[in-house]
C-alpha cells in the first residue's frame, strides 16, 4: 500500500470513528525498518493474549489453531514494519530461557495470569511472572493494551502489585461504551506525531494507581461522559515509562474490534512498539503532575 492510499483509508477511518483531528497526516514518528541504523534481523514481538477472567471478543480465536483478531492485527503491522510477531495464550512460556528469545511483549491479558482460568489454557507457573518482571527490569520491552491493566490486581494502595508498578496503573472499572475525547498531551512521541485532540468510540477505563513518573502522552477527558466513575479530572489513558533498563508503553485503547482496525491506533500502537524495542528514543521525562495534576482524585466505588 503507498502513502497516498494508507493516508486516504486513515481519513476515511477517522471519519467512522468520530476521531476530530488528525492534521490531514497519519502521525508517523519512528524510523522504518530499512532506516533502522546499526540493526540487523527483525525484532521478536511475543504477544501473550490469555484471559483468566473476562475474554475480550477481539481476543476470541475461532480456532485453536486460528489468530484472533488482536492477533492478525499485530501480525500484519509486524510484516509491514519490520518485526516479527509469536502469539499465545499459552503461560508456560513465561521462564527465563523462552523470555530470553524476544525483544519486547505485548499484553491484552485478565486477571491472575498464574493461575487457572475460563479460558482453559496453560496458566504462568508460579516463577512465571517474576521472570517476565526482571526481563523488563533487565531491558526487555513491554506494551500493554486495554485489559493489561485489569490483570494482577493490587490489594490496596499500599500494596502495589510489581506487575501494576511496572506498567504504570491500574484499571478499577468501566462504564457503557461511548464516545470520549481524548487530550493529545505529547505530539512528538512516536507514532503520535501531529496528533491532534480527538473522540473515540471505545470501552474506556478508569484507572488508578499512577506511577509518579509516567510520562502520560493522551489523556482522558471524561466531561459529559455518563457514569459515576468518570467523573472526575482528566487522568493518563495512554503513557511511556522507563521500568530500569525497559520501555514500557500502555495504551487503555483497544477494546472494539473497530479500534483495532483504526490506522490511527494502529499508528500509535506502531509507535509505542518501536520504542519499546529500542528503534527509536523519545523523551520519556515524567510529566503526570503537570499533564494531569489530579489524576488521583476519583469517586469512590460504589460497593
Amino acid at each position: 500500500m503507498n502513502r497516498r492510499e494508507l493516508l486516504r483509508r486513515a481519513g476515511a477511518a477517522a471519519a467512522v470513528l468520530g476521531v476530530s483531528h488528525l492534521s490531514g497526516t497519519v502521525p508517523f514518528g519512528w524510523a522504518a525498518p530499512a532506516e533502522r541504523a546499526g540493526k540487523s534481523g527483525k525484532r521478536k514481538l511475543l504477544v501473550f493474549t490469555r484471559s483468566q477472567t473476562f475474554e475480550h471478543p477481539c481476543l476470541k480465536r475461532e480456532a485453536p489453531d486460528k489468530l484472533s483478531l488482536l492477533e492478525r492485527i499485530v501480525t500484519s503491522l509486524g510484516e509491514k514494519h519490520g518485526f516479527e510477531a509469536t502469539c499465545t495464550k499459552d503461560g508456560r512460556v513465561f521462564i527465563k530461557d523462552e523470555l530470553a528469545k524476544y525483544d519486547a511483549f505485548l499484553f491484552e491479558t485478565t486477571g491472575d495470569l498464574t493461575k487457572e482460568g475460563g479460558d482453559n489454557n496453560p496458566p504462568m507457573p508460579k516463577e512465571g511472572k517474576q521472570a517476565l518482571l526482571d526481563a523488563v527490569a533487565g531491558g526487555k520491552g513491554f506494551v500493554g493494551c486495554h485489559c493489561g491493566s485489569d490483570t494482577f490486581h493490587s490489594k490496596d494502595d499500599k500494596n502495589i502489585d510489581p506487575y501494576i508498578a511496572m506498567l504504570g496503573g491500574e484499571f478499577i472499572v468501566h462504564g457503557a461504551q461511548q464516545k470520549a475525547k481524548m487530550v493529545v498531551v505529547d505530539n512528538q512521541f512516536p507514532g503520535a506525531k501531529d496528533l491532534k485532540d480527538f473522540d473515540l468510540h471505545e470501552e474506556w477505563y478508569a484507572l488508578k494507581y499512577f506511577a509518579p513518573d509516567l510520562h502520560v502522552i493522551l489523556a482522558q477527558d471524561s466531561t459529559g461522559m455518563k457514569g459515576d466513575m468518570y467523573q472526575r479530572p482528566l487522568f493518563p489513558a495512554t503513557w511511556a515509562r522507563m521500568h530500569h533498563k525497559g520501555r514500557v508503553f500502555y495504551t487503555s485503547m483497544g477494546h472494539r474490534e473497530d479500534v483495532w482496525e483504526n490506522p490511527m491506533f494502529q499508528t500509535l500502537l506502531v509507535g509505542g512498539l518501536t520504542w519499546a524495542f529500542g528503534d527509536v528514543d523519545a523523551k520519556v521525562e515524567p510529566n503526570i503532575k503537570e499533564a494531569t495534576p489530579k489524576a488521583n482524585e476519583y469517586p469512590a466505588r460504589k460497593k
